[in-house]
Order: structure tokens, then sequence, then C-alpha cells
């Protein structure tokens, strides 16, 4: 199938509705227990009568928290890093180091030139015109961020079904897991893994998850950013915002969009959305973030059930749709040195090892069953087995590989035999306890990795 589908205002009203219905409205979902931050650069108002109001949202957040106010007193800004390594209480939530952000400075805000559709004389060119972007509903912080996380030692997870997705971040030996039933209502994580300052982001819409480092250099000065949702949306795509400057930010491509800080582009590290089960079995030492968010949500259940439909209508997408593929197609993306491959997870079910090559770098895909789907059912843990995805650079220990996939998930090389599992381990043979090198890739649908790479390259089991 070629050329362009179009997708129409109608068909995304109609979408917008049936998932406001499928949300409702409830107590436990609409009070938070503790008020979520907004930005100082003038939110835009939002009716609990829209019908494109993002059903995540909370409509009962308090406009005029400090968002670097402390709920005990302090201030996380000014909250240093020890040094000294997590402490578990039992099988209760912990706190683990966080590095300080810096001091807001807000000077023009991005949302207030986007709220008001005059970009001030001071600001870098937009990187988009501000008519792409389009209010999802909530006001900024709407739909609330995780500033303060706290985690769980795996053993003491009593939460999470065997088959739900979490997000596995590893940086620096520091392995985390973010269960996608909490990042569905928060969509942004606020955190320090090994060390390093990172925004783990969670897009419901567009499907995609990325982990995208924290710090910049303004005006020769290193930075900390902490990241909030604007309430907009870029083609069906989280919008982000720093609270340091109020500057616009794409979450599919870690850039800032409008803003003081426009043209900067975060770095990312690889991160795959996998089975609780498969994490878990192979990270005992990680830590799990826990639903003690400070906010009362109804974790565990979709917002948006029913929108993970191959012939559905992305929420709020007026475009054209590479017609390759319908726009939820779900698509395993790869970009790198401005190439970017795609390749159809549909093929790569089928085939369990795909590889190609992005920006002349050999990589390898692999898929495995036993991951929920987290837009299919009005239950997580009971969507459709949409499997689990990893992409690596094929070598460990100076040697070139290939691999097949093998039973139980598992994926063996044919020059050791080695048995590798989903996450790039190998758990058996003679290279046990080596790993391969993740590459950033996402898991997303067709519309927005063809949106955002227009210019994409397909892998598929033809060849």
């Amino acid at each position: 199938m070629q050329g362009k589908i179009t997708v129409r205002a109608g068909s995304v009203a109609v979408v917008g509705l049936l998932l406001l219905a499928a949300c409702g409205s409830t107590e436990s979902d609409a009070a938070g227990s503790r008020s979520a931050p907004t930005t100082g650069g003038g939110g835009f108002e939002s009716s609990n009568e829209d019908p494109n109001e993002d059903p995540a949202a909370d409509p009962n957040e308090d406009p005029n928290e400090d968002p670097n106010e402390d709920p005990t007193g302090g201030s996380i800004s000014d909250t240093p890093v020890s040094g000294n390594p997590p402490v578990s209480t039992g099988n209760q939530p912990f706190a683990v180091d966080r590095i300080a952000s810096s001091p807001l400075n807000v000077v023009n805000s991005g949302i207030g030139a986007w709220q008001n559709q005059v970009v001030p004389s001071d600001f870098p060119e937009p990187l988009i015109d501000l008519a792409e972007l389009r209010s999802g509903g909530p006001p900024p912080d709407g739909i609330p961020p995780i500033d303060e996380p706290l985690f769980l030692n795996p053993d003491d997870v009593d939460f999470l079904a065997d088959n739900e997705p979490v997000l596995a971040l590893e940086i620096n030996g520091d392995a985390r897991a973010y269960p996608v039933q909490i990042l569905t209502w928060h969509e942004i994580v606020n955190d320090t893994v090994g060390g390093i300052p990172v925004s783990v982001t969670y897009c419901p819409l567009c499907n995609s998850a990325l982990a995208l480092d924290r710090r910049v250099t303004i005006d020769g000065t290193d930075q900390v950013l902490d990241f909030g949702t604007s309430g907009l949306l870029l083609n069906s795509s989280l919008v982000m915002y720093d609270r340091q400057t109020e500057t616009l930010w794409s979450h599919f491509t870690g850039q800032a969009i409008l803003g003081q800080l426009t043209g900067i582009e975060l770095e990312d590290f690889a991160l795959s959305t996998v089975a609780w089960s498969m994490w878990r079995d192979a990270n005992p030492d990680g830590l799990v973030l826990s639903k003690d968010t400070g906010f009362d949500r109804s974790y565990g259940r979709n917002p948006y059930p029913g929108y993970d439909d191959v012939d559905g209508v992305p929420f709020l997408f007026q475009g054209e749709v590479d017609g390759r593929y319908t726009a939820l197609t779900r698509i395993v993306g790869i970009e790198g040195d401005g190439e970017a491959v795609g390749v159809p997870l549909v093929d790569l079910q089928k085939a369990g090892v795909l590889t190609g090559e992005v920006s002349e770098t050999a990589f390898v895909a692999w898929w495995t069953a036993g991951t929920a789907s987290a837009l299919d059912s009005s239950s997580v843990a009971d969507g459709y087995d949409v499997g689990a995805t990893g992409v690596f650079l094929p070598e460990a220990a100076g040697t070139a590989l290939t691999f097949i996939a093998a039973a139980e998930g598992l994926f063996i090389d044919d020059q050791t035999g080695s048995s590798w599992n989903v996450l790039g381990h190998a758990v058996s043979g003679e290279l046990k306890g080596k790993r391969l090198e993740a590459l950033s890739h996402v898991d997303t649908f067709w519309f927005a990795w063809s949106t955002f790479q227009p210019d994409t390259g397909l892998v598929t089991a033809a060849g």
C-alpha cells in the first residue's frame, strides 16, 4: 500500500469522546494526594467537558504550587547528593539519591508564547510552527510528573503481573524498572540513575518511551533541568517543558522546539519495554518504581482501552500518514547520525531475529513473546501479547555474532552456542555473563515514526 492516508478531524473527535467516556470520572482518579506543580509562564485552561481532553489528566491539581517545593518543607533544588547507597526499609518504598536540579530562571516562557501565539523577539527561531502544537486538554502538569520517585526491591513488588510491561533502563550498572501502569498516569519521572540525572518519559498516544539526559549547557554553564508535561501535543506526541526556562521540548526527538533553549537536543539512553518477569529474573538487585507516588491513581487500569487497534485513529493527529502502513501499526524505530530505520513489529514477530544497518552500523533486532500491550484492555495485565523487543550491536568479546530465536524467549548465537535473553545478557554457554551493547530504539506507532522520520528506511522479513 503506497501513498498517503489523511486522518480527518471528525474521526479524531470521535476517538476523543470514546477515550473520555472509557476513562470515566471517579474521585480516586481525579484527586491527587499531593498537588502537582504548574509553570509560572501562564497555563491554559481546560474544560472538564472537552471531548479532546486526555483522560489521564487530573482536573483538581492545584495550579499555584511551587514545582520545587518539597512537601516536607525543604527544596528539591537545594537537596544535595550524599553519595550514600539507597537504604531499603524492609518492604517499604524508599528514596535514592537525586542530583539537584538547577534554579528556575524563566525570562520568557515557551508555554506563554504558544498561549499568546506570539514568539518573543529574543527567542531563537522555533523549530515548529505554533499551529502544529495542539492542546490535549490539561494545563501544564495536569498530568503530573513524578519528581520524588520511591523504589522497591524486586522481591517486595506485589502489584505487577508477570506479563505487565515495564520500562527497563540501566546506566553505569544501576538497573531500574518503571512500570508502564504507573507511567501511563504520569508520563514523566525525573530521576537520577547511575549518577546521571534523567527523565524517563512515556507517551501513550504515540506509544513511545525514552530516557533523556537532563544535563544541558546554557551560556557556558552546566545546568540540570527537570521536566513537566506541558498539556500540548505535537503530532499526537507528548510535549514536555523544562521548569528552569519553560522551554517546550518534543518527547519524541528530545529537542527543544520553542523557547529560550530552542535547538538543544538531549542525549538519550537505551530503554526497552519488557515483561516484568523478564526484567525481574535478569535484575534481582535492581530497583522498581513504586506506586507510592504521592498521587491517587488507578494504577493497573488503562485509561485508553482499545487504543491499540491497528486500524484505529491516532488521538488529535491531523495529518497525512505514510501509506505503507496504517497509522497505528507498531514499529521498532532505530535512529543514528541522521539516518532512520524502522522494523515493522509484525515482521519481527514472524522472524524473531532481523538484522540491518543504520548509518553504516550493523544491528540485530529481537522479539520475544510474553509482554502485554498497555493500550489494549481496560486492565494493563489483560492486554494482548505484543511481546518485547531489543536492538543491539551484534558482537561480544571481540567476536561478531549471528543469532537465531530459540525456545523460552532466548536467542542463541551461532558462533559459541551461548544463550541470550531479550535484554542482551548471555545467560548460559561460553559467553555467560557477557552483555551486548544495547542501541537506543523506540517501540512506537507508524504514524509517529514516519512523521518525525519521513525519510525512514525499512527492514522487513522479506529483506
